[in-house]
């Protein structure tokens, strides 16, 4: 089998495997649905105080909203992606077994998670998005050239969200344990990604810098995008220095981890 169809085939091994959890997927689609209700209104007061807050109008708030709640479990914002699998193998030392495989590590967790954000697209994020499209106004093209360029974000938003994951689940060979960096993936996953509130909304400096960290590459970026806010061209550039660099740093710290399995074992 070609190295391009074995990763086409771990991705759909792991669009398969999250395929079968139907009812926690329509548990998850309930939940967000409900929470994007929540952050609606809770949205539409805090622009009824601040209008044009962070550059938006209501529709665009609310398109924002949804989005995220199209999104989360996506991008696996709040962690749950493959990097978890991968801390577990790491820490009862199956990960040796993933190293004797004829495929690269770090190619072989990405597809798999590909799979996966591709499931949680089409089977946690499409119904919650399009509940908001029916019952709120929301600000979205109707051309099919923003539409074109939002499946390109999208799927640098993934490669980004899993290469920030990948390096996380990596500590764990010197950790040994991965309960903190989970956690640390929650905390700087919901705020950094701008779940919470749009990173557009950050004054100052400090608005400045939460926009220049990779996670405004998962949600802000495709959502300025879809609703013009940003140019592609640009938007596509942000994310992909972010996902070269981070996969690079990915790379050197799978070769120091591997250096150091070897030496543990003989």
């Amino acid at each position: 089998m070609g190295s391009g169809r074995l990763y086409l085939a771990v991705a759909v091994g792991g669009f398969r495997r999250y395929a079968t959890y139907r009812v926690a997927t329509a548990a998850g689609v309930f939940t967000n649905t409900v929470f994007g209700v929540i952050l609606v209104y809770t949205y539409l007061a805090l622009w009824d105080q601040k209008p044009h807050l962070g550059g938006y109008d209501q529709a665009q708030a609310v398109t924002y909203v949804w989005l995220g709640q199209c999104l989360y479990a996506t991008l696996a914002i709040q962690g749950g992606g493959a990097e978890k699998d991968l801390m577990d193998r790491i820490r009862t030392g199956e990960i040796a077994v993933d190293l004797y495989r004829p495929a690269d590590l770090q190619l072989w967790w990405l597809a798999g998670d590909l799979g996966r954000a591709l499931f949680q697209m089409v089977g946690r994020g499409v119904i919650p998005f399009l509940f908001g499209a029916v019952f709120f106004p929301m600000a979205l093209p109707t051309d099919v050239v923003p539409w074109a360029a939002f499946v390109v974000t999208l799927l640098l938003a993934a490669v980004v969200s899993f290469a920030i994951r990948y390096l996380a689940a990596l500590s764990v060979f010197w950790l040994l344990d991965g309960m903190g960096v989970n956690q640390a993936l929650m905390i700087t996953g919901i705020f950094f990604s701008g779940m919470v509130l749009p990173l557009n909304a950050f004054p100052g400096v400090f608005g400045e810098v939460v926009r220049a960290l990779p996670w405004a590459a998962q949600i802000q970026m495709p959502a300025d995008v879809l609703m013009g806010e940003t140019a592609p061209l640009g938007a596509f550039a942000f994310q992909a220095v972010w996902a070269v660099a981070l996969l690079a740093a990915g790379r050197i710290v799978q070769s120091a981890a591997t250096r150091r399995v070897v030496v543990q074992g003989g």
